[in-house]
């Protein structure tokens, strides 16, 4: 079972709701809107997104890593390592 399952339903409300600013920015570009205006729009999206992430890591962090922290040996190293990646893809995005 995955951490985030009982954050599921917040999780996909924040996912449409970024959704819904990447389609508003696409409507932004075919209108030719101010490009300031376009760009203000794509950080507030990109910052949904991060959320999201954020809120998986913690999940993955609290649930999937400390289950195999229990366990330990090559299981918990995997999982450490798993956590590791994400967070440095998360922090050079």
């Amino acid at each position: 079972m995955n951490g985030y399952v009982s954050n599921k339903e917040d999780l996909l409300k924040r996912l449409r709701r970024a959704e819904g600013q990447v389609r508003g920015i696409q409507r932004m570009v075919e209108e030719d809107t101010y490009c300031i205006d376009v760009l203000t729009q794509v950080s507030a999206a990109t910052k949904a997104l991060e959320n999201v992430a954020l809120a998986l890591l913690d999940d993955h962090l609290g649930h999937c890593v400390a289950e195999a922290s229990e366990q330990g040996g090559p299981v918990a190293e995997e999982k450490l390592r798993e956590a590791s990646l994400a967070i440095a893809r998360l922090v050079r995005s």
